[in-house]
């Protein structure tokens, strides 16, 4: 990325401000980077984590699955999940603060006494693939942010510093050689002038 400048004063003070501002940042943006670098990692371990649970689980209900032939279908369903939402390293993440089932009522004595144990276990299920889901949508989340703010890093390291760097030595030779050349050309005008005065 070319940098754009004039060879004034002005625009040399404008280029240092843009400097020591990109200069004073890097070091809070790498430390962002490294925190959602961790975050990700966090949260990759936790959806895998979740993954293996509900694989438990539904291995575990390999017993109930003759069972469930004769569940009722609806007796259960999810009416709503609520989440909460935190910030880590300035990204919005959820969190799963509750899940709200909707029971229907089954007749308790006419049901299989094995009902209450399996709309347990159906809850612990569905809790299990939800939170699994949310630990895939944080790690999602925070690895876009931890991109966006690697391209940052790269753009100010790679880029930006040293392009102002370079405008700023550019300017300050110019200035200085048009400082050299005003000298010169002052002293070379003294000079004639002594000479015809001398005369």
């Amino acid at each position: 990325m070319a940098i754009k400048f004039q060879y004034n004063k002005t625009a040399l003070n404008e280029l240092d401000k843009k400097l020591k501002a990109r200069t004073k940042a890097l070091p809070t943006i790498k430390s962002k980077e490294s925190a959602l670098r961790v975050e990700v990692k966090k949260a990759k371990a936790d959806a895998e984590r979740m993954d293996q649970e509900l694989d438990a689980k539904m291995q575990a209900m390999d017993g109930f699955a003759r069972l469930f032939t004769e569940f009722e279908p609806g007796l259960i369903r999810v009416e709503d999940v609520e989440l909460e939402m935190y910030k880590i390293a300035g990204v919005r993440i959820p969190r799963l603060k509750d899940i709200v089932f909707k029971e229907k009522d089954y007749p308790l004595f006419d049901a299989p006494l094995w009902y209450a144990d399996g709309l347990s276990l159906l809850k612990d299920l569905v809790r299990i693939g939800i939170e699994s889901e949310i630990y895939t949508y944080k790690m999602n989340l925070l690895d876009t942010a931890r991109k966006q703010t690697t391209q940052k890093v790269n753009l100010y390291e790679k880029v930006q510093i040293p392009g102002y760097n370079e405008a700023i030595r550019k300017i300050k030779r110019f200035l200085e050689d048009e400082d050299n050349l005003a000298k010169s050309a002052q002293k070379i005008v003294k000079r004639r002038h002594e000479q015809e005065a001398g005369l």
